[in-house]
């Protein structure tokens, strides 16, 4: 499973500790190289090794960041659903269930 080449790419990661990250790259591979050598982002460090466990790719940068945005948003029962099951992130656009709700 690697990503096309080119365009924005949305991923999630499982840590060591069993949490979950999601981020957004241009090179997946790069990024994931990053994280294990402690140099990605802040949350990762000293939570490796890494699991890929889903991404998207072939976005437009607003797109990655709008889809990170939502999935970050979601409680984690929900982020463990769209990155472990196919078709998990197709499932997040199309079902209203996974839209933030508005803040009253």
């Amino acid at each position: 499973m690697a990503p096309a080449s080119g365009g924005w790419c949305v991923y999630m990661l499982r840590c060591r500790d069993g949490s979950l990250y999601t981020g957004i790259t241009t090179d997946l591979k790069r990024r994931t190289r990053e994280h294990e050598m402690g140099r990605g982002a802040k949350y990762t460090r000293g939570r490796g090794p890494f699991e890929l466990c889903g991404f998207k790719d072939g976005l437009t940068r607003e797109e990655a960041l709008r889809l990170e945005w939502r999935i970050k948003s979601l409680p984690a029962a929900k982020k463990k659903h769209v990155g472990l099951i196919d078709d998990g992130w197709e499932e997040m656009d199309e079902n209203p269930e996974y839209r933030r709700r508005p803040m009253a």
